[in-house]
C-alpha cells in the first residue's frame, strides 16, 4: 500500500522564513538599473533624437549608423578610488554597459549626422539621404 501524507504548502514557506531570514540581504525597492530612454522625432529633413544617458563620459558613448539602423552604446565605469578606512554602506549607482538599437523608416546620411552630449543627454541629428526611395505614385 502507498503511504499517503497530507501536503501543507505553508510548511516550507515558514521553514525558510524562520531559518536565517534576518541574515539574508533584502533588495531595496528603490534600486535602479542602467537604462537609456530615447525620444525620436521626424521632420522633412531628417530625425532628431534625444537619449538620456546620465553619468557617462562622452568618450564612453558609441553611435553607429548603418543605412536605416542606428545603434547606441554607453559604458558607465565604476570609480576605483577608495580611501583607507572607508567602506561602502549603501550604493544605488549602477555600473556596466547599456545599449539600444532601432530601425528608422528611411535611410540616414551617416556623413551628415551630428552628435552632442551635454548634461547627461545625447542629442543626435540624423539627416535623411537625399536620394531616398520614397516617391509618390499617381492614382489612376
Amino acid at each position: 500500500m502507498a503511504n499517503i501524507t497530507r501536503y501543507n504548502p505553508f510548511e516550507d514557506f515558514f521553514k525558510d522564513f524562520g531559518n536565517g531570514f534576518w541574515l539574508k540581504p533584502l533588495p531595496f525597492p528603490a534600486e535602479t538599473e542602467l537604462a537609456m530612454k530615447i525620444d525620436v522625432k521626424e521632420d522633412d529633413k531628417g530625425f532628431t533624437m534625444k537619449a538620456d544617458i546620465p553619468g557617462v563620459k562622452k568618450e564612453d558613448i558609441q553611435v553607429d549608423i548603418d543605412d536605416d539602423q542606428v545603434s547606441l552604446r554607453a559604458e558607465v565605469k565604476q570609480e576605483k578610488e577608495k580611501k583607507e578606512g572607508e567602506k561602502t554602506v549603501y550604493s544605488e549607482r549602477s555600473y556596466g554597459m547599456v545599449s539600444r538599437s532601432f530601425t528608422l523608416p528611411v535611410d540616414v546620411d551617416a556623413k551628415g549626422a551630428k552628435a552632442e552630449y551635454k548634461d547627461g543627454v545625447l542629442n543626435l541629428t540624423l539627416p535623411k539621404k537625399g536620394n531616398g526611395s520614397a516617391k509618390r505614385v499617381a492614382v489612376a
